[in-house]
């Protein structure tokens, strides 16, 4: 009964969230094009419910060809692996756009995963999206540091990923590796439709603190 819901839950908000952000969709897109040259939206390769794979989409806020940048610039690798979870901030990471910045700082960049959750690869509420293939293999090198995470690995891709979700309310990209692969394997243990709408109304207070 609770997987039906929340595909009818999913449907139904989703097509309120095109709504309500249409301004957004026509606006952003022009407003990248300006920024600077390539394509509006990005996708990326990541891990879905049960291993399977489908491409994410997202509002592009970095330069073309930032992927290739970490792979070749040894300099610049070092320094993003030292970060927790391999993320820099906005100001200190030279692939991120002006525009960028901004959408980034508010979340409007993950937008476009609306139709991610139409096409069922995704819900509204669930955990991260997690990448297998990222820059050197993130999952299976922070499972090698966390051992006992595996479990809790499990946990989280037996559900579907979430545009929302507990990492996104708790701290996001403050939060350590580990502390987010637990967060979401605690939803996962304990997922239902009342704690999808604490988490969903719990979401614009999380935004709102970025002012």
């Amino acid at each position: 009964m609770y997987a039906i819901t929340k595909r009818v839950f999913d449907l139904i908000s989703s097509l309120g969230l095109l709504v309500l952000f249409s301004p957004v969709f026509v606006i952003v897109p022009w407003l990248i094009k300006l920024d600077s040259p390539g394509p509006v939206f990005y996708r990326q390769k990541r891990v879905g419910q049960h291993g399977k794979e489908f491409y994410i989409y997202k509002f592009r806020t970095m330069v073309v060809g930032s992927d290739k940048l970490i792979r070749e610039n040894e300099e610049f690798r070092k320094k993003f692996k030292k970060k927790t979870g391999w993320k820099l901030t906005n100001d200190e990471d030279p692939r991120i756009t002006t525009v960028g910045k901004w959408l980034r700082r508010f979340s409007l960049d993950e937008l476009p995963q609306i139709f991610n959750i139409i096409r069922g690869e995704m819900s509204l509420v669930g955990p991260r999206a997690y990448r297998r293939d990222d820059v050197g293999d993130e999952i299976k090198e922070q499972l090698a540091l966390y051992p006992h995470l595996t479990k809790d690995m499990e946990l989280v891709l037996s559900v579907k990923p979430g545009l929302t979700g507990p990492w996104q309310t708790s701290g996001r990209n403050q939060l350590p590796w580990d502390e987010r692969v637990r967060l979401d394997a605690e939803y996962a243990q304990k997922q239902s439709f009342w704690y999808d709408l604490y988490i969903v109304f719990k979401t614009p207070t999380a935004m709102l603190s970025k002012w």
